[in-house]
């Protein structure tokens, strides 16, 4: 469905209301008056609140199309930064999805990890495993690289929960995403050459750059 500007305020409205306040906490009427409309205009746009689900899955789903569309790089360690700081991005801006999976009640919800969780920790898995392939992995590193890449995804996935529930975050900047890098990096730099280290600090501040510059 092509967004008109009354169904854009009432998504963007909903998505930071079930973020702040949980799904279930959140009525429509709540919604309606937030965005400033009538229940009955909102309604219109959404009959029920799960439709408001429906399309907040819709949306995540068509920016994770377009990250695959956009292909890799020939820089594995620019892909990899870029990767992890919008796998959080994304998380963070629908993080209601995940917390309050169980509170859809009248959704058609398939068992196990949301398949957009799962195309995210295979592409996380892809770049472990270039960054072996173009040696910037020790020789003597004695890790099965799918571990090291479940580990690496579960740093960056439950950073988010500690600034949710210990640091209260309300929105997530840049720095926020460099300090997840950190943690991943505490655990992905003892497996990597010099060269790879250097490659890595290369662009982990060519990112930087251009996020500040933005």
């Amino acid at each position: 469905m092509t967004a008109t500007p009354t169904r854009q305020r009432i998504l963007d409205t909903a998505l930071e209301l079930f973020n702040r306040h949980g799904y279930a906490a959140t009525s429509l009427a709540a919604i309606a008056a937030a965005a400033g409309i009538r229940q009955g205009n909102l309604t219109y746009h959404f009959p029920a609140k799960l439709d408001l689900v429906v399309a907040v899955r819709d949306d995540v789903t068509a920016v994770l199309r377009a990250r695959e569309a956009a292909g890799s790089t020939a820089d594995v360690c620019a892909d990899y930064v870029q990767h992890v700081t919008s796998s959080m991005e994304i998380v963070w801006r629908c993080r209601f999805l995940l917390r309050d999976r169980a509170q859809f009640v009248g959704m058609e919800i398939p068992p196990g990890a949301p398949p957009e969780l799962v195309a995210d920790l295979r592409r996380l898995e892809g770049l472990i495993a270039r960054f072996g392939e173009e040696g910037l992995l020790r020789a003597s590193l004695d890790v099965d690289l799918t571990v090291l890449a479940r580990s690496l995804w579960v740093v960056s996935r439950y950073w988010l929960d500690h600034l949710d529930e210990f640091e209260e975050v309300g929105d997530i900047t840049w720095s926020h995403c460099a300090r997840g890098i950190e943690h991943h990096r505490a655990i992905l730099d003892p497996c990597l050459t010099a060269e790879g280290r250097r490659r890595l600090d290369h662009a982990f501040r060519a990112v930087e750059r251009q996020r500040l510059a933005s």
